[in-house]
C-alpha cells in the first residue's frame, strides 16, 4: 500500500530583527511560536560597516566558480567562552544574539562568503570571467549553550533546527540570483572551526553547486539509460544487500554508501523523492528529528573522545534542466579512521580527486550498528567504544 503523507509542516511564524549593522536576525521556537510576551531585544553594539563586495571568478580550468572574500581573515577564532559571539549577550559581553536566551536563533553572517550586492545577470563563464559575489551566507545558532553539542540538544530542538532550515531554504531560494541553498555543519576543531559553540550554516550560491552538477549529470545519464531515478536504485540496491544499512525508518533511511568516500560516511536518505527541506511533511520532519539524533550519537559513541564530522544537504537546485532527478539528502562524513588517526586529503585525493578508502563501507556499517545497540541497551549511560576495523572483506574472513 503506498505511503499517506499530509501537507508539509508550517511551523508558527519566527520573529525577525534588524541587527546594529543592518543584518536580519530570526528567532524560531521549540513550542513553534514565540513565548508570551517575548520582544527581540535591540542590538545595541557599535559595529563597522558591513564588509566589501566579494568577487566571483571563474577557472576555465576546472568549471569553477570561486567566491574571493578577503574580509573572512578578519573572522573570529577560536574565542574564550566568555568572549564567544553565539552565546546569549550578557551585560558585561554584548553578543550577536542580544537576548539573554533563546531556542534556535539564524542571522545574516558577519564575515560571508557571499553578500547582498545585487546579483548580475552576466553568468558568462569564459577565460577571465568575473562577477560580484551575489548570494546570502546565514549563521545558524542551535541552543544557548555554549559547550552542548547539536546531538546533546535533543529530538525536540533538532526538530526545530529542521523547521529552520525547511523555513529558510524556502524563502532564501526565492530570492533573485539563488540557484542553490545549502544548510550544513562543520563540528570539531580537526574540521577547521572557527568557534565551538554549537551552530551550522546556510549558504544560498549564485550557481548550481560543482557537486550537485556531478550528481544530477550522473541521475540523468542513468535515467536514459534505465528508465528510473538514480536514487530510488541507489536505496533498492542497498536495501537488498542490508550490509550497509544503518536503520530504516519509515519515512528515512541512514545507509553507509557502497563506494564511501571517506572512514566514516553515512547518507541519510527520505524513502520517496522530495526535492528540498521545505517539502517534508510534518511525520517526515518528526521521524528524521528522532533518527538523525540517533545518527550523531551513534558517530560519538564510535570511540572515547567526540567524532568530528561535516554534515550538509543536497537540495534540488532552483533552476536546473535535470531538477525533477534531483532527490533531497543529508551526507554526514567524518576524516576520523581511529580514535588516534585522521583521513588527511594529500596528493591523490586533494590533487587529483582520486579517493582511496582506509576503511571498508561495510565494516563501518557494522561498528555505526554495534555503536547503536549499545546505546539503545544503555540509553542513559555511556556506551564503551568499538573500533571500525580496517581490514578488506577478504582480510575478515581470513581472521574469523
Amino acid at each position: 500500500m503506498a505511503q499517506q503523507h499530509t501537507a508539509p509542516h508550517t511551523p508558527g511564524a519566527p520573529l525577525r530583527t534588524i541587527m546594529a549593522d543592518g543584518r536580519e536576525l530570526i528567532y524560531f521556537f521549540d513550542t513553534f511560536q514565540a513565548p508570551t510576551g517575548f520582544t527581540p531585544p535591540s542590538d545595541t553594539r557599535e559595529l563597522p560597516p558591513r564588509p566589501p563586495v566579494s568577487e566571483l571568478r571563474y577557472d576555465a580550468l576546472s568549471g569553477d566558480w570561486i567566491s574571493f572574500a578577503a574580509h573572512r581573515q578578519a573572522r573570529t577564532h577560536l574565542p574564550a567562552a566568555s568572549e564567544c559571539p553565539l552565546c546569549p549577550t550578557r551585560a558585561e559581553q554584548p553578543s550577536e544574539i542580544p537576548a539573554p536566551d533563546y531556542d534556535v536563533v539564524v542571522f545574516e553572517n558577519r564575515f560571508p562568503s557571499f553578500g547582498p550586492e545585487q546579483h548580475s545577470s552576466d553568468t558568462s563563464a569564459v577565460l577571465g570571467a568575473k562577477r560580484p559575489s551575489h548570494g546570502r551566507c546565514e549563521v545558524i545558532t542551535f541552543g544557548p549553550g555554549h559547550t552542548d553539542s547539536l546531538a546533546s540538544l535533543g529530538p525536540t530542538r533538532i526538530r526545530t533546527v529542521i523547521d529552520a532550515w525547511a523555513q529558510r531554504t524556502a524563502e532564501l531560494g526565492a530570492l533573485p540570483g539563488i540557484e542553490q541553498v545549502f544548510p550544513f555543519e562543520n563540528r570539531g576543531a580537526e574540521i577547521g572551526v572557527t568557534l565551538h559553540h554549537p551552530h551550522g550554516q546556510i549558504y544560498s550560491y549564485p550557481y548550481v553547486t560543482p557537486r550537485t552538477e556531478n550528481q544530477l549529470a550522473r541521475a540523468a545519464e542513468h535515467r536514459s539509460r534505465t528508465g528510473t531515478n538514480l536514487m530510488a536504485d541507489v536505496l533498492d540496491f542497498e536495501l537488498t544487500d542490508g550490509s550497509r544499512i544503518i536503520e530504516r525508518g519509515t519515512y528515512f533511511t541512514a545507509f553507509v554508501p557502497y563506494a564511501a568516500h571517506m572512514p566514516i560516511e553515512v547518507l541519510l536518505v527520505p524513502n520517496r523523492q522530495v526535492a528540498t527541506l521545505d517539502e517534508l511533511t510534518n511525520d517526515e520532519r518528526d521521524e528524521l528529528a528522532t533518527m538523525y539524533h540517533r545518527l550523531l550519537c551513534t558517530i560519538d559513541a564510535l570511540y572515547p573522545t567526540p567524532t568530528p564530522y561535516i554534515a550538509g544537504w543536497f537540495q534540488a537546485p532552483a533552476n536546473h534542466p535535470q531538477r525533477d532527478e534531483a532527490w533531497l539528502h543529508l551526507q554526514l562524513t567524518s576524516p576520523r579512521r581511529a580514535a588516534d588517526k585522521m583521513k588527511y586529503l594529500a596528493g591523490s585525493e586533494a590533487v587529483m580527486g582520486a579517493f582511496i578508502g582506509d576503511v571498508t563501507p561495510e565494516s563501518s556499517a557494522a561498528a555505526l550498528r554495534a555503536a547503536a545497540a549499545r546505546i539503545a541497551a544503555n540509553p542513559t549511560g555511556t556506551a564503551p567504544t568499538h573500533s571500525i576495523s580496517t581490514s578488506t572483506p577478504a582480510e575478515q574472513s581470513t581472521t574469523a
